[in-house]
């Protein structure tokens, strides 16, 4: 009952006693400074936790997204040239030239290491779609290679039956390892587009309270002319310059980051796209024009496959067609490159239908290899290249948000000390 009734009494005396020193300038002045240092500190913390989380996703986009994504793509590659090589050394019959026969071991080796790295770095959780990906490659791949083994070991003892073996390996690889391959490079894709996302995004809640800072800033500062018939307050002053400093920096850092961001996918990793989807079905284009041959005369599917993948690549609607404004040396060879590639299919084409089978072979492992060879090569140089551009343009935002946590943290520090003395010191006035 007595500690109700102190309660009670001390209550109401306590909002007294509040609202009385407010009635008067030393306590106004008290609470106008205690909201501006809450203020200050709001604006701060937001700032460097801002700046730290989008500095921790552009780093991640440097360090991990992009490489997970150029292996993604190289795993493609590696699986879509293993099988036209697989294919490639079919037609010679017998012994497989050294040459293929190590292209395709080293596009086996390649896709290995590739695996290695996106189960490592991939992150997807055991439900994930990269990591049901990548399970069928490593489960799957052992097969293709064994149905490959079994296909060399028949035709080099001139049975019929390696064509079999040939063609299921190519039907497991376009049903099961390229899906996949290409699955894991979408996770991988989209784990960059999100860390670009992030590492861009604009720092709304640190904006506005830095603005809100400002603003609280000019009224106590007037308040204060107003009362004091002073005009500048050095404290507050400071306070103000810190202020408009960190809000010109978060704002300067964004725009400098998200230009540079929109350059790593403009410049970057959408040309990326379009050369891997232009190179991707160059392979597959080079291994239907050797099933073709290997079918001897009921090839018809590989054949129109073959149309379709090269009217991709030459024609307006495909991935290069973008890129050919740009009309970088790369992209001029490859489009040379597979002109005398079509040409050479057409010739070997002939030659078959004509009777000439030999001939064809003789073709399409001569000129024919050789002009894919070239058209390859000049779009796996285009796409080294624009991987650089968007390596180098994820850490130049990287740049951008360099010394921006410290800087943010330096500036709140003298807002609240310029806060803290120059409402004191009016308030000093008062006593």
């Amino acid at each position: 009952m007595v500690t109700q009734t102190l309660e009670r009494t001390t209550t109401p005396a306590l909002r007294d006693r509040l609202t009385g020193s407010l009635r008067h300038t030393p306590g106004r002045l008290a609470l106008w400074m205690t909201v501006l240092i809450v203020l200050a500190l709001l604006a701060g913390v937001a700032a460097v936790t801002g700046v730290r989380q989008r500095a921790a996703h552009l780093d991640t986009l440097a360090a991990r997204n992009g490489p997970l994504t150029l292996a993604a793509l190289d795993l493609y590659r590696a699986l879509s040239d293993a099988d036209a090589t697989a294919a490639s050394a079919f037609l010679s019959g017998g012994l497989e030239p050294p040459a293929l026969r190590d292209r395709y071991a080293a596009d086996i080796a390649e896709s290995g290491r590739a695996l290695t790295v996106l189960s490592a770095g991939l992150g997807s959780g055991p439900g994930g779609d990269g990591a049901r990906h990548l399970a069928v490659l490593n489960s799957r791949l052992p097969v293709y290679t064994g149905l490959i083994e079994t296909a060399r070991s028949l035709n080099r003892q001139g049975l019929p039956v390696g064509a079999a073996y040939l063609r299921e390996a190519n039907g497991l690889m376009r049903a099961e390892l390229l899906p996949a391959a290409h699955g894991v490079y979408l996770d991988a894709s989209g784990d960059l587009r999100s860390s670009r996302r992030a590492g861009g995004a604009v720092p709304w809640p640190a904006l506005v309270l830095c603005l809100a800072v400002l603003v609280a800033l000019a009224v106590v500062q007037r308040r204060l002319a107003t009362l004091t018939h002073r005009v500048f307050s050095p404290g507050l002053l400071a306070a103000t310059g810190a202020a408009v400093l960190l809000t010109l920096w978060l704002a300067v850092s964004t725009i400098v980051a998200g230009v540079q961001l929109h350059g790593s996918r403009v410049d970057g990793s959408d040309r990326v796209d379009a050369l891997a989807a232009a190179r991707i079905a160059g392979l597959q284009a080079r291994t239907d024009e050797a099933l073709t041959l290997v079918a001897r005369g009921s090839g018809r599917a590989f054949e129109e496959h073959y149309t379709e993948q090269l009217n991709m690549i030459t024609g307006a609607a495909g991935p290069l067609d973008r890129l050919r404004a740009d009309d970088t040396p790369d992209l001029a060879a490859a489009d040379a490159a597979a002109d005398r590639w079509l040409a050479a299919h057409r010739d070997a084409r002939a030659r078959e239908d004509g009777g000439d089978y030999p001939g064809a072979v003789q073709v399409t492992l001569g000129d024919a290899a050789t002009h894919f060879a070239a058209f390859d090569e000049a779009l796996g140089a285009a796409v080294a290249a624009d991987g650089d551009v968007l390596a180098d343009r994820a850490r130049a935002a990287g740049t951008a948000l360099r010394l921006a946590d410290l800087g943010a943290g330096a500036l709140t520090a003298i807002m609240v000390a310029g806060i803290a003395v120059g409402v004191q010191r009016r308030r000093a006035e008062y006593r």
